[in-house]
C-alpha cells in the first residue's frame, strides 16, 4: 500500500482498522484530500490585473502603502483600496493572483506569493499595477489550504506526481483498503496557507499575521519550516541564499530593529539579521500550544494566541514580554481574553483584535487592563494596522476604519463590506 500520509505539521493520531465478515482480510477505511492540478503553463499565464475592481469575499492579510491598502483574498488575488481618505474607502482595483496569501512593499514593488511562486508588480501607480516577472518554484512544498484539515492527504500523489502541474486545490475522498500486518495510518492537520512591520526605506506596514518581512535590502518569507531570504536591492528580486531550516512550523513574521520575531504554534522565536545573509537563532520563549501572531515596540513584544483553530487548544491570552536582552526573554505577564488574533503597536497605544476591537494604553503592562481606552463590538476582527491616528482593521464582515487621534473619543469612521 503506498504512502498515504506525511507528517508535516502537527502530531498525529491513528485510525483503527477492522475485520471483513466475509474472509477475514483486515481493511480500513478513511477519509484523505487528493491534490487537484492546475497546468504549469496555464497557472502561470492565469495572472490578471483589472482597474475594475471586484467584489471582497473574504477577510485576508494586509499591508498598507503610500495612501492605498492591499488585501490578499486568500488563493485569489489582491485586492486595492484607496484610503487616502479612511472615512472614504474606495475599491478601485484588482490582482487575480491564484495561491495568493502575503505580500509585502518597498519602493513602489509589491511582491507577493503564488503558491510555489514569488511574483512582484510596480505599483507607482497603485491603481494600475504592472507585472515585472516572477521567480519559478522558490516556495517548496507548499500546498493549498484545506477547508477539512483534521483529514490527510496523500503525499505520494502531491510531491511524486511526475509533473502534472501545480497542485491548487483538494478533493476529499473515502477509501477502503487491505490493511497489511502491523500498519497504522496516520493523519496530520496539514494547512500549509494561512500563515509584520519595517521600518526601512519606502516599505509598505503589514498586519501581524503576515509571512513576509522586510529588513534593510531583504525580503524574508516564512512558509512551513524553512526561510527564503531575497535580495531586493537590484533591478528584480533575487534569491539570495539557500532555504534555511527553521522548523517550527512558523507562521508569522515581525521585523523589529536588527531582528525577526517569529510566531510558531508552541512560542516566539527570535532570530538576529545583523548580518542578512546569516539569520542567527538568539532565542525562543514557549508556551501552551497555539497559534499566534507577535508585534514589537520599545523592547516588548506583544503575543496572542487563541482557540477554534487548527491548534486545536482552549487557551485565549495576551503575553506581554520583555526582549530588550533577545537572548533572555521574559515573560512579565498574561492576559486571558475571549478570542484574540491580530495585534498592532503604535506609540503606545496597543489595538487587538478580540471580541471586536480592544484598545489600550500599553505604557505598563502590569496594569493593562485598567488601562482600556476603547472597546468596539460586533465584528469578528481579524488583524489591523495602526497609521497616523487611522486604525485600519480587516475583519470577517469589511474593512473597519478607527480614528484614534483623540484618545478618549476612539471612534469609527467608515466600513467598507466584505462578502455578500
Amino acid at each position: 500500500m503506498k504512502n498515504l500520509l506525511y507528517l508535516l505539521y502537527i502530531s498525529a493520531f491513528c485510525v483503527l482498522y477492522s475485520c471483513s465478515d466475509n474472509d477475514n482480510t483486515e481493511t480500513i477505511t478513511y477519509k484523505i484530500h487528493e491534490p487537484v492540478f492546475m497546468n504549469a503553463i496555464t497557472f502561470r499565464n492565469s495572472i490578471k490585473v483589472s482597474v475594475t475592481p471586484e467584489e471582497i469575499t473574504q477577510k485576508g492579510k494586509i499591508c498598507f502603502y503610500e495612501g492605498y491598502l492591499y488585501i490578499s483574498e486568500p488563493d485569489k488575488g489582491i485586492h486595492i483600496i484607496d484610503n487616502r481618505t479612511p472615512s472614504e474607502p474606495k475599491n478601485v482595483g484588482y490582482i487575480e493572483l491564484i495561491g495568493n496569501a502575503d505580500l509585502s512593499i518597498r519602493n513602489n514593488m509589491l511582491y507577493a506569493d503564488s503558491y510555489i511562486d514569488l511574483v512582484w508588480f510596480d505599483i507607482s501607480n497603485p491603481a494600475q499595477p504592472e507585472l515585472k516577472g516572477r521567480l519559478e518554484n522558490v516556495f517548496e512544498n507548499v500546498l493549498p489550504p484545506m477547508e477539512n484539515f483534521q483529514f490527510g492527504y496523500d503525499y505520494a500523489m502531491c510531491y511524486l506526481n511526475d509533473n502534472k502541474g501545480v497542485i491548487v486545490g483538494w478533493k476529499l475522498v473515502e477509501r477502503t483498503e487491505p490493511v497489511k500486518q502491523n500498519m497504522i495510518v496516520c493523519h496530520d492537520y496539514a494547512y500549509m496557507q494561512n500563515s509584520s512591520s519595517s521600518s526601512n526605506g519606502a516599505s509598505g506596514l503589514n498586519g501581524s499575521m503576515s509571512r513576509f518581512g522586510l529588513y534593510q535590502n531583504y525580503l524574508y518569507t516564512v512558509i512551513n519550516n524553512n526561510m527564503s531570504i531575497f535580495n531586493l536591492s537590484g533591478d528584480k528580486p533575487v534569491k539570495a541564499t539557500d532555504d534555511i531550516y527553521i522548523g517550527w512550523n512558523v507562521e508569522t513574521i515581525f521585523s523589529y530593529k536588527d531582528n525577526l520575531f517569529m510566531g510558531t504554534p508552541t512560542g516566539m522565536l527570535i532570530y538576529s539579521v545583523k548580518d542578512p545573509l546569516k539569520p542567527d537563532y538568539q532565542s525562543s520563549l514557549q508556551h501552551v500550544y497555539g497559534c499566534d501572531p507577535v508585534v514589537v515596540e520599545d523592547d516588548l513584544a506583544y503575543v496572542t494566541i487563541h482557540s477554534g483553530n487548527m491548534c486545536r487548544q482552549n487557551t485565549n491570552e495576551l503575553f506581554i514580554v520583555d526582549v530588550s536582552d533577545v537572548k533572555m526573554p521574559k515573560q512579565i505577564v498574561s492576559y486571558a481574553m475571549t478570542n484574540p488574533k491580530g495585534l498592532g503597536i503604535d506609540n503606545g497605544i496597543l489595538f487587538l483584535c478580540d471580541d471586536g476591537l480592544k484598545v489600550y494604553k500599553s505604557d505598563d503592562p502590569q496594569k493593562l487592563m485598567s488601562s482600556q481606552l476603547a472597546h468596539h463590538k460586533g465584528m469578528n476582527g481579524y488583524d489591523v494596522i495602526p497609521h497616523d491616528n487611522t486604525l485600519m482593521m480587516i475583519a470577517e464582515g469589511g474593512l473597519y476604519q478607527y480614528d484614534y487621534s483623540d484618545l478618549q473619543n476612539i471612534r469609527q469612521i467608515s466600513v467598507l463590506s466584505i462578502g455578500k
